[in-house]
């Protein structure tokens, strides 16, 4: 314990040394990127906006370290922990649950350098922080964009360490960064990512410098892979992802560099998705965890659509008579859930996770009819699934409209004003969870840190501090929860307006380019959890914190640019 407490401290101590500097080391980094029309500041300025960055850093820090650092698990805990725990008690590393193996690795490195659970709290804080750094290297960036801004630079940066001021301090991020969840992990690499796409960009088409275009293109397309690999849920981003590279592929020349990003994004996949192959082949869930999770999300149109089958005597490749069971016992288990968990998912108007994780719910009823038969089960809910899309297009798409209003109207729910983080019941759940998992209890009896985590989070579920958001970020978060779609809207309409004239297409473009790939990046995020799962969930929406953040920004961006021009044109007139 005494070993584990001095590690804490020093990393809290390095993590200080790093902060004291970080204005001096944001300067240097963003200095030799930005020199191209990025005009220099007073030394007064510099000095107040290095206070302001230190001071942001320091009470970003202080939030984070202040808190037990112990990491609070969930139910789903056991699905990424298992593996590592696995092999540090000697046996073979591999999936459990159906989770991908990044997180669970992550996990395994950790602990085994340092034996202590706290240190992946820690780790995951600093990594928090390092996204607010990013966060200020990418919009200092994008200021070489728009090189005849309105905007004056001191009123530029502003907004920037407004902005990471506003992710770093938020109770969510804190509260995100404590789980043991790859959620943890997914504001760096979304950071990450929008970085490396940002340089890409410019030297693809601004700079044209070749070998840069090279890398940056395959660090967008690595740090993609790991994100989507962590969070599946932001798979349909590389769809976004993909245009800037498709748009290169497509431009003349320039073939040596095409196809060293061709074989870099073949290997990254293969680095990444071939792992995940091998090791999913032992573990049954990997196969079924889709195909159930789409047939108890959409359960209601399945049970609809099963019902006009049998009114109309359709031709199925399955039994009448086991069908008609089957309709009985999913329209008998949607109204139990909905009785049992009323309002869990109020968009559904009923619990899916019910169907598939309560003993004896239709999950397990179809487990027992199939025989085990993973292959013929999958087929079956994959049947269903795509069926009611044929024969039911309409509700499948008024599913995915009602699922984007809770992302986009009224306010969005990727900012959490909350006023109290009620970090005692977060324990609570958390010793729950861990003394309800049998595997969990015995390998605490052979792996000391294993059983430290359970003693500290069963004290911290008695004694844990109460946490509140400072007033003025709940005031900032909720303008931006109620200003996100007015202010998107504004930027979308001007955007069109840009390049329809020509004028301001040349000086805005870039800007109004990357407000709308912002709008895609987030959408798209959206648009797979509106079909495969449901935004209910809270955390497929406060994970795209970073990137929501960033979009709104850029909006609130061009919006200034045209409110200046257009006081500059009244100045000009009279």
């Amino acid at each position: 314990m005494k070993l584990a407490a001095r590690l804490e401290r020093a990393f809290a101590l390095l993590s200080v040394a790093l902060t004291s500097n970080i204005g001096r080391t944001l300067e240097m980094m963003a200095a030799p990127a930005s020199s191209e029309s990025y005009p220099t500041t007073s030394s007064l300025w510099r000095i107040c906006y290095g206070i302001g960055l230190t001071g942001v850093f320091a009470w970003a820090l202080w939030q984070r370290f202040s808190l037990p650092l112990d990491p609070i698990v969930d139910p789903d805990f056991w699905g990424y922990l298992s593996p590592a725990l696995r092999k540090l008690t000697g046996s073979e590393f591999g999936h459990t649950q159906g989770r991908n193996f990044l997180y669970p690795g992550f996990l395994y490195l950790l602990l085994r350098a340092s034996g202590d659970f706290r240190v992946i709290t820690i780790v995951q804080h600093l990594l928090g922080l390092a996204a607010g750094g990013v966060f200020l290297l990418t919009w200092r960036r994008l200021r070489v964009f728009v090189p005849e801004s309105l905007v004056s630079l001191r009123l530029h940066d502003g907004l920037g360490l407004v902005g990471a001021a506003i992710y770093l301090l938020a109770a969510e991020t804190t509260r995100i960064e404590t789980q043991l969840r790859p959620e943890s992990v997914c504001g760096f690499l979304l950071s990450l990512n929008l970085y490396f796409t940002l340089q890409f960009i410019y030297y693809s088409f601004i700079s044209e410098r070749r070998t840069a275009a090279l890398v940056y293109g395959s660090a967008s397309v690595v740090s993609l892979l790991f994100l989507a690999s962590a969070r599946p849920s932001f798979w349909f981003t590389a769809i976004v992802v993909m245009v800037p590279l498709a748009a290169f592929f497509v431009r003349r020349n320039w073939w040596p560099q095409k196809i060293g990003l061709a074989v870099a994004t073949v290997l990254s996949g293969m680095l990444v998705l071939w792992p995940e192959h091998v090791l999913s082949r032992n573990d049954e869930v990997s196969q079924t965890f889709l195909p159930t999770m789409l047939f108890v999300i959409h359960a209601d149109l399945i049970r609809d659509q099963m019902a006009a089958d049998l009114k109309e005597n359709a031709s199925l490749p399955f039994a009448r008579d086991w069908l008609e069971r089957l309709y009985t016992a999913l329209n008998a288990e949607i109204v139990k859930s909905e009785i049992k968990y009323p309002g869990h998912y109020p968009s559904l108007k009923f619990d899916p996770e019910y169907l598939w994780f309560e003993p004896g719910s239709i999950s397990t009823q179809l487990h027992r009819e199939f025989g085990h038969n993973v292959s013929a089960l999958c087929a079956f809910y994959r049947f269903y699934y795509w069926r009611t899309w044929r024969y039911q297009p309409l509700r499948q798409l008024q599913k995915v409209t009602s699922q984007f209003s809770i992302y986009y109207f009224p306010k969005c729910p990727a900012y959490s004003p909350m006023k109290i983080w009620p970090l005692l019941d977060s324990y609570q759940r958390a010793t729950t969870c861990l003394h309800s998992v049998e595997d969990y209890r015995k390998i605490s009896t052979a792996l000391p840190a294993a059983a430290d985590l359970m003693a500290q989070t069963d004290s911290l579920a008695q004694n844990a501090p109460i946490v509140e958001q400072p007033r003025l970020v709940r005031i900032a978060l909720t303008v931006l929860a109620v200003g996100y779609l007015p202010w998107l809207l504004a930027a979308m309409i001007l955007s069109v307006f840009i390049f329809w004239k020509s004028a301001r297409r040349k000086q805005l473009r870039w800007l109004a380019a990357f407000v709308l790939f912002g709008c895609g990046y987030n959408a798209s995020s959206c648009l797979e959890g509106a079909i495969v799962n449901s935004l209910d969930v809270h955390r497929y929406i406060t994970v795209q914190m970073y990137a929501t953040l960033l979009t709104q920004f850029l909006a609130l961006w061009l919006i200034l640019e045209f409110i200046l021009e257009a006081r500059q044109h009244r100045r000009a007139v009279v």
